[in-house]
């Protein structure tokens, strides 16, 4: 498309998506006009940091990855880079629930696969026979095919069912919210499908990785020496966009009602507008269940594939404590709970001591994530409901006495994409149907990648895409 023909551009979802949209427009054809419609009375959709009271709460996302350069090079074009403080050096790690205690996740066991074996071989949460069947994975043939498969199915193949029970499940379902039944390989972690096909199972493939990186203090669950976060919060990074975005150009309280094409010009009607609004070009950067409705007059095919990428939520409940209340040392990043655990709990983040200016001196900040693909209600639970069930879960693991000093609680129903098997299919479709349609480009996590980086990404690339 010639970048002189683009001048009015709409950009529907003022969250981090369409900010990055918007925002890359404005860095790449300041000429332009970017109108941004957003639904809410807010910008900047889950993200959102609560200061009160000393503590500094993130209310969904509260770090990103450095291993991509997304996030990390926006925030250094918007001047940010002054604010980045990494993880606490001394709290890496990550702890695993087993019936109903706390147990060091094994040194090196990275989300699916070990780099060391001694560790594995030690660690209480695993039986022995347990171990036995994941040290077999060295030995087990590979699949050399490209199809895709399930989380629980390419785990249980590699390295035995407790050990996808007992380690696996909690450490990706706290970062996807799924179902790991239906949880797509290829669309998540296809690096270790690849490590399998190219070395022929997961050990020898970490093994030869580990040989070829300097030698360090091991890490166990995430590589949290990768993760970064913004000292005053992420709603910064929000509101630095949006100082960079001519004040006339968002619109919020703007939901849209009605979209058109007519030839070259899309036609937009926000909700209570008495007429549509044209525009040349537009970027949808809404939930794809909020998309699909909006695309159906214009592509009944593009709409039915969006539709048919389900959603699931979670409820993020935020507690202070002073650190006397609390018995267990807190000596890590957090804690995981497998789902046969049967706790309505899907993670708690040691949010204060992952980044220590979360909270007060003598106190402690925990986040605890409830809901996800297999406890879905939870994350609508009335806070009344909600919060006993949560402490009444979380004393016994912490070993913490008495009531919370500082209780914050944010519900995200239908916000987390879920990448079934077969998701990379079908976005290739969605992007078959969306090159069919000049003008029209979608951003936003329902895609390829949930995390900070990739959202930014889409955005930006969509914006890039238009203008040619």
């Amino acid at each position: 498309m010639n970048l002189h023909k683009i001048q009015r551009i709409a950009v529907i979802g003022g969250g981090i998506s369409g900010l990055a949209a918007a925002h890359r427009f404005q860095e790449l054809a300041p000429h332009s006009q970017v109108t941004l419609f957003e639904a809410g009375s807010r910008l900047g959709g889950v993200l959102s940091t609560v200061h009160r009271d000393g503590f500094q709460v993130e209310q969904s996302s509260d770090n990103f990855i450095t291993t991509v350069p997304w996030a990390l090079e926006l925030c250094q074009r918007l001047g940010l880079a002054d604010q980045l403080v990494q993880t606490n050096t001394n709290c890496r790690r990550t702890f695993v629930v087993r019936r109903g205690r706390l147990h060091k996740l094994p040194d090196g066991f990275l989300m699916m696969a070990p780099t060391q074996l001694w560790p594995m071989a030690v660690t209480p949460i695993l039986s022995p026979l347990g171990k036995l069947r994941a040290a077999l994975e060295y030995f087990i043939p590979p699949r050399r095919d490209d199809d895709d498969e399930s989380m629980a199915q390419f785990v249980r193949r590699r390295l035995g069912r407790e050990t996808f029970d007992r380690l696996v499940e909690p450490l990706i379902s706290a970062v996807y919210a799924a179902d790991m039944e239906k949880l797509s390989v290829k669309a998540t972690l296809s690096r270790f499908r690849e490590m399998e096909k190219q070395h022929g199972s997961l050990i020898r493939a970490m093994r030869h990785q580990m040989k070829h990186k300097p030698s360090g203090k091991a890490e166990s669950g995430a590589r949290y020496s990768m993760f970064v976060t913004l000292s005053t919060g992420l709603s910064t990074l929000v509101e630095a966009i949006t100082a960079k975005l001519p004040p006339e150009s968002i619109r919020l309280n703007s939901p849209i009602k009605k979209i058109e094409r007519s030839g070259n010009v899309w036609r937009i009607l926000p909700a209570g507008a008495g007429q549509f609004s044209e525009f040349d070009a537009l970027i949808v950067a809404v939930p794809a269940h909020r998309a699909s409705p909006l695309l159906a007059p214009i592509d009944a095919e593009l709409a039915s594939e969006l539709g048919q990428i389900e959603y699931s939520g979670t409820a993020i409940v935020s507690l202070g404590y002073d650190l006397k209340q609390v018995g267990h040392p807190l000596d890590g990043m957090g804690v995981v709970v497998p789902s046969i655990e049967k706790s309505p709990i899907l993670a708690c983040s040691f949010s204060s001591q992952k980044y220590t200016h979360r909270a007060p001196a003598g106190k402690t900040l925990l986040r605890v994530f409830v809901g996800g693909a297999q406890r879905p209600e939870l994350a609508e639970m009335p806070n009344a409901e909600l919060l006993p069930l949560v402490l009444a879960h979380l004393r016994p693991l912490l070993r913490i006495e008495g009531e919370p000093e500082f209780c914050d609680i944010a519900h995200w129903p239908r916000t987390m994409p879920q990448y079934h098997v077969g998701h990379l299919e079908r976005v290739a479709r969605i992007e078959a149907r969306l090159a069919l349609l000049p003008g029209l480009k979608m951003a936003g996590s329902a895609f390829r990648g949930v995390g900070l980086p990739d959202c930014i990404h889409g955005g930006e690339r969509a914006a890039e895409q238009i203008l040619g």
